[in-house]
């Protein structure tokens, strides 16, 4: 059983937002399920992630020590998912590769428009 119901991170343009997350994770296999006034939620069949204007009014902001890993089916998917993003206007915060920390982990790391730090991992076949 998962250990959350879902991941939530702020925006400043909800817009744009959309686009990237509509872009990024759709080689993950993820898809928009649902768009409100202030924000949209993304998933495979329930949601999971959600991209939301900060509800006290004030600008969304990055949470430093903060990353948002999602699952790969595969290392293409992560290879996608970090040329679709740096595509789209994320930032680079290590490209697609092995992760020594982790024996047999492949990820690429980068920030959305907000600053968000994302990656998408898978593990490696041996």
């Amino acid at each position: 059983m998962p250990i959350f119901t879902h991941i939530t991170v702020g925006t400043n343009n909800l817009d744009k937002a959309r686009i990237f997350y509509d872009k990024v994770l759709a080689p993950l296999g993820l898809k928009r399920l649902r768009d409100m006034d202030n924000g949209s939620f993304w998933g495979v069949d329930a949601p999971e992630f959600f991209v939301l204007k900060p509800r006290d009014g004030k600008p969304a902001t990055v949470a430093n020590g903060l990353t948002i890993g999602f699952r790969a089916p595969n290392q293409k998917a992560i290879d996608d998912f970090y040329a679709i993003a740096l595509k789209e206007g994320g930032k680079d915060e290590g490209p697609p590769g092995k992760r020594d920390f982790v024996p047999g982990l492949y990820a690429a790391y980068v920030r959305d428009l907000d600053g968000h730090k994302i990656l998408a991992s898978c593990m490696l076949s041996k």
